[in-house]
């Protein structure tokens, strides 16, 4: 479906762009607004299509070894590198891979929604219990981001809506809405630019109680300066609010083929890599000060959409397919499933129309 793909992008490309404007924020209001607009659901979209790709039973053998293949190894893989960069820029010489780099901490937490999932695919309301479990963690300050932990357990509720919408047929029936489709969308224009006058009329605001660093769901209550009994409150409205625009966003996207659509395969790729791109503007200071204008802010969206492109391209999967998507057969015992074929999909559900050799 052409709808899936142009969705994985253009949520990849949102990644790149809320990284690569990072830098600006502290300078530039009009950088924060754009990053609390992109982190207010980003993450969440990203959960959802991962969810709604994901089957809850009881994982098989080839299943199992996927999630050593998909996540585990590449993990490893990544980890290791930015070690040795960080090693080789700024010094540091611990390998810690119990602390996640950057952008790695969404593979553990994709680990851990298949670890969870068919434990909760048990119960009679997941959701819920998905939506309690991330209101909770927030209150337990021993839970912290080691191997992801924290996050993935806050962010959790919305990789349990994406698989219950394939089973309640939502993209099904959006599908098949035709005759007011157009009302449907511009109710969620409506809401994406009500959401960005939100944050554009009290960005002073957002910015003194450190919104930005609630969208991350690492961190307790009490880290991020509210540890009253409310505070659950305040990230039950933030899962809301993600909810809400999420399903904004995803009604605008296209459901036809577009020049993006091919894209839609090379998800994890561009969520790997533009880190190391984007690596050199965050450590040199250069978005900092003078270089924190409208005019650079532009400048570094339209790079950061130009980063999504490059790293999409056939070449770039030949070269850095070995560290993606590795195929360690010598790490299997033999089992009686053989070769997984072709029709492969990563873990945010991108085909990979080759057989594994």
């Amino acid at each position: 479906m052409p709808f899936w793909d142009n969705a994985r992008f253009l949520c990849v490309t949102l990644v790149v762009i809320g990284h690569g404007i990072q830098r600006l924020i502290s300078d530039s209001d009009n950088a924060l607004i754009v990053y609390l607009f992109i982190y207010a659901f980003h993450m969440p979209a990203f959960a959802i299509i991962s969810g709604y790709f994901s089957k809850p039973g009881a994982p098989n053998a080839r299943q199992m070894r996927r999630v050593i293949t998909d996540i585990i190894l590449p993990y490893v893989i990544m980890e290791t590198i930015w070690t040795l960069v960080q090693f080789l820029v700024e010094g540091k010489k611990e390998f810690n891979p119990t602390q996640p780099s950057w952008t790695l901490w969404f593979l553990l937490a994709l680990g851990i929604f298949r670890l969870i999932l068919p434990y909760l695919a048990l119960l009679r309301w997941p959701l819920l219990i998905a939506v309690g479990m991330s209101v909770g963690v927030g209150y337990f300050g021993n839970v912290d981001s080691t191997f992801s932990l924290s996050r993935a357990i806050g962010i959790l509720p919305f990789f349990i809506l994406g698989w219950r919408a394939r089973e309640w047929g939502v993209v099904d029936r959006w599908r098949r809405l035709a005759t007011h489709g157009w009302i449907v969308r511009g109710i969620a224009v409506a809401v994406l630019v009500v959401w960005l006058a939100v944050v554009a009329t009290w960005i002073g605001y957002w910015r003194a109680i450190d919104l930005r660093y609630w969208f991350f769901y690492d961190e307790s209550y009490r880290a991020l300066g509210d540890g009253e009994w409310w505070s659950g409150l305040v990230r039950l409205a933030l899962i809301a609010l993600a909810a809400l625009l999420t399903a904004a966003f995803f009604v605008l996207i296209p459901r036809g083929t577009l020049w993006i659509t091919s894209f839609g395969g090379s998800t994890m790729y561009v969520y790997l890599l533009h880190s190391f791109i984007l690596y050199p503007l965050r450590e040199t200071g250069i978005l900092k000060d003078e270089h924190s204008s409208a005019v650079w802010l532009v400048s570094m969206v339209f790079a950061c959409i130009a980063i999504s492109i490059l790293l999409s391209a056939p070449g770039i999967h030949r070269i850095f397919r070995p560290l993606i998507e590795p195929k360690p057969r010598w790490l299997f015992a033999e089992t009686t499933e053989g070769p997984m074929r072709s029709s492969r999909t990563d873990p945010t559900g991108s085909r990979r129309a080759r057989r594994d050799r």
